[in-house]
């Protein structure tokens, strides 16, 4: 009996070799293989060979999660941060990775491969959500990005001091995106990821430091300068040279030195020596000689050294070497003051325009402020056409300025502060100028009325917020002399007068309102008699020729002054 034997596909010989049909050697495959992964198929070092769909994908859940939350080390220029690939939206789907492997291994060439070899290896397939990687790739740009910075060269303790130059680098979001998922499929431990940024190159370069500082910045620092002027002579060392020297680009990147002449002028170690060289120039002093205006005291030119001079005569000795090389001279101007004995008819400072007086009750603080405000206007000269100004003359009423506290009027109440009683200054000077005929600019009247100033006709000031200001429209200069007592101070203008004749007539009080009673417990508190609000309107009018030829208002508005009584504050029974 002859035995049965299984059938196999047919053999055939073919150049010496045995050949398997194609078609039976695929039928075999997927018999041998019943639907599982490849046999020695990998996805980033995991096996899954011969494991059914559903055991690949728990394997690689496993193994890839761990893997997928490592953070990844990238750098921009040359700095280096890290990135969390879940918050960047980075993640490896293991279900489309094993349909990927899966579909690898059923074709015919996988299955016939895997009856004579092993499967390879397959890269995860990862899933990005482009939006949370642009959010999470701007973040890391705020930490990353660089400014360019320049190069510079400064000085400090009279030494030179270089900053290196380095380019700027800008992350570009959106090519960075797909270098970070190249980077993430990879996984290379320890790597890091240069991800693309733009770059902006320094305008300075290193080359110009080098040579900013071997031409100049060095030969600057090299020992102090010398400077004669007026016949005397004084140093400024390093430090102080380099405290006002500076190194700036150009256009073209260049570093140029630069001198700040006005703050050298002021370092104590110059200015000490130009104080004794320097004069402001003086105007001769006027008086009056019956009607006459004559010269009391001749007038002082002045010498001058400005910023530009004294950068002028330095910035040339800062490269030069050796004691000698580096000493310099610094011109002087000489300034010359507005009225002379020459002058001084020429100008119109002829005769009397204005005399006003004030007299006031002898108190320490009214005789030393409104005798300072006096000294500091006396000798003022107001030039054709321009405007005077009590508060820039005066100055801030300080102790440095010379003036202490008194009392004066503040939200309608007598109280205690630093220069108390210039406003009566204030009121001669305007009554000098109303009477002289020129043009009021700024003024205001007390808020409320006080009895030994012309109804109408008076002004306070404060600093900061109200001043008394007048242009000099009379034609010719204005010169005006300001001199006080214990008990009084008196402005006098001399110039050449305009008008004959000004007088001043007032109104009746008009708006009649009575004041108040009230207690203050204020530590500052200066008690207030009563006196009673009111409206006035008082008229300038100018004569020439004994006739009325103009004619002009000032209108006043007074609040009632309330009486006020001060009161201990009650102590806290606690």
């Amino acid at each position: 009996m002859r035995r049965r034997t299984a059938s196999v596909p047919p053999l055939a010989l073919a150049g010496g070799a045995l050949t398997v049909g194609v078609g039976a050697l695929y039928l075999t495959g997927l018999l041998l293989t019943g639907g599982e992964i490849e046999s020695g198929t990998t996805v980033r070092g995991v096996d899954i060979g011969g494991l059914s769909r559903a055991e690949a994908v728990r394997k690689l859940d496993e193994q890839l999660t761990a893997a997928g939350s490592r953070e990844l080390t990238v750098r921009v220029g040359d700095r280096t941060g890290t990135v969390d690939p879940r918050q960047a939206g980075l993640t490896f789907d293991a279900e489309r990775t094993v349909d990927r492997a899966a579909r690898v291994g059923s074709d015919p060439a996988g299955l016939i491969g895997g009856l004579f070899g092993s499967g390879g290896a397959e890269e995860p397939v990862v899933r990005l959500d482009e939006n949370k990687a642009r959010t999470a790739l701007g973040k890391l740009a705020k930490t990353l990005d660089q400014q360019v910075r320049e190069g510079a060269v400064g000085f400090a303790n009279g030494r030179v001091e270089q900053v290196v130059p380095h380019p700027g680098y800008a992350l570009d979001v959106d090519a960075a995106v797909g270098t970070l998922r190249a980077s993430f499929l990879r996984g290379e431990t320890g790597a890091v990821t240069a991800l693309p940024a733009r770059a902006t190159q320094p305008k300075v370069t290193a080359d110009e430091v080098r040579r900013a500082v071997r031409e100049f910045a060095r030969p600057a620092m090299s020992a102090p300068v010398t400077l004669t002027t007026g016949g005397k002579r004084f140093t400024i060392g390093q430090t102080v040279l380099g405290e006002h020297l500076t190194m700036r680009p150009d256009a073209a990147g260049r570093l140029v030195p630069k001198l700040d002449g006005k703050g050298l002028r002021a370092a104590p170690s110059v200015a000490r020596p130009l104080a004794g060289i320097t004069t402001t120039p003086a105007n001769a002093a006027l008086r009056l000689d019956g009607a006459r205006v004559v010269v009391a005291d001749d007038a002082r030119t002045g010498v001058q050294i400005t910023d530009k001079a004294l950068s002028k005569a330095v910035l040339p000795l800062l490269t030069r070497s050796g004691g000698a090389a580096r000493t310099g001279e610094v011109a002087a101007r000489r300034t010359q003051p507005q009225v002379t004995r020459e002058s001084a008819a020429r100008l119109g400072l002829t005769e009397k325009m204005s005399s006003f007086t004030v007299h006031f009750e002898p108190a320490a603080y009214r005789t030393k402020n409104i005798g300072r405000a006096a000294q500091l206007i006396n000798g003022s000269v107001v030039m054709p056409g321009g405007t005077w100004s009590f508060n820039r003359t005066v100055g801030q009423r300080t102790e440095a300025n010379g003036f202490g506290e008194g009392i004066m009027i503040l939200d309608s109440e007598f109280t205690k502060a630093p220069g108390g009683g210039v406003s009566t200054m204030a009121t001669t000077m305007f009554n000098a100028m109303f009477f002289a005929g020129v043009k009021p600019v700024e003024y205001g009247a007390h808020s409320f009325y006080i009895e030994r100033y012309p109804e109408g006709r008076e002004a306070t000031v404060a600093w900061g917020s109200l001043d008394l200001k007048f242009a000099n429209d009379s034609g010719h200069a204005l010169y005006i002399q300001a001199e006080a007592t214990d008990t009084s101070v008196t402005v006098t203008f001399l110039g050449t007068r305009k008008y004959d004749e000004i007088k001043s007539v007032t109104g009746p009080r008009t708006q009649v309102r009575q004041p108040e009673r009230k207690v203050s417990t204020d530590e500052k508190c200066v008690p207030q008699t009563p006196l009673e609000g009111f409206d006035v309107t008082v008229d300038r009018v100018f004569y020439n020729d004994g006739r009325e030829v103009r004619r002009e208002p000032f209108r006043t508005h007074y609040t009632p002054r309330d009486e006020i009584t001060c009161e201990a504050a009650a102590e806290d029974p606690q």
